[in-house]
């Protein structure tokens, strides 16, 4: 199952999306990041889009998006919240959320019931089999140092059948930051091959001295066919 960079593309480059790194909390649980029971919902993103009117037309309007005010309130936080309560796994919502998260320099910006990470959490409890919400949660979790954790979400999804360049990229720079440059380099690869458009990655590990063009294909099949030995008249 293939994607195409298209809703995830905030997330091509950890450091440069996401620009501030909110100082550490309480972690996250199920105590402390609520039940996932709502007067509305939960519906699952993927699959009940025909309650997605309903929230989206009165809660995730474009200056709830944009962040610029809220819909129903003075803040976009409470109109997001209602969203992430209704539907946990929805990608714009998450994304939004962390926007916010960055924006107002909070863990848990105005009108969000729970912590910015509680939202991922309460995505990844409600659908842990859906790999949009591991590949949202892995970035963020990248840029707060916790490579390993965001590692092994990435690895989920890829089981999930993630496969994209914004998969192979993302991957390719949680390998970077753990310093395992081999894998870093493959994904990289992978990545441009399939049509990355950012060269962040590669630019990294130039400045590590860990990179290498890819060997093209039709070179690899050359250096693999037998010599031509020429045959001589008459023999």
């Amino acid at each position: 199952m293939k994607r195409k960079i298209g809703v995830l593309g905030w997330m091509v480059a950890f450091g440069v999306v996401i620009g501030w790194v909110a100082p550490a909390g309480a972690a996250v649980s199920d105590i402390v990041c609520g039940r996932l029971a709502n007067g509305y919902g939960p519906y699952d993103y993927r699959s009940d889009k025909k309650e997605l009117p309903v929230v989206e037309f009165h809660h995730l309007t474009a200056p709830v998006l944009n962040l610029v005010s809220g819909q129903t309130g003075v803040y976009p936080g409470g109109d997001l919240d209602y969203t992430l309560r209704a539907f946990p796994n929805h990608p714009a919502a998450l994304m939004a959320m962390i926007r916010y998260g960055e924006k107002t320099r909070s863990d848990r910006p105005k009108g969000a019931r729970y912590s910015v990470e509680c939202y991922l959490y309460r995505a990844w409890r409600f659908r842990d089999d859906d790999p949009t919400v591991r590949m949202i949660y892995a970035a963020y979790l990248a840029k707060h140092g916790r490579g390993e954790e965001a590692l092994k979400h990435l690895e989920d999804a890829h089981t999930m059948g993630e496969d994209s360049a914004n998969f192979d990229y993302n991957i390719g720079l949680v390998y970077f930051d753990l310093k395992d440059y081999k894998k870093s380099l493959f994904h990289a690869h992978q990545a441009y091959m399939k049509g990355f458009p950012l060269p962040g990655l590669r630019d990294k590990l130039k400045r590590v001295g860990k990179w290498t063009e890819p060997v093209k294909m039709d070179a690899v099949e050359k250096l693999d066919e037998p010599p031509v030995r020429e045959v001589q008249a008459g023999k």
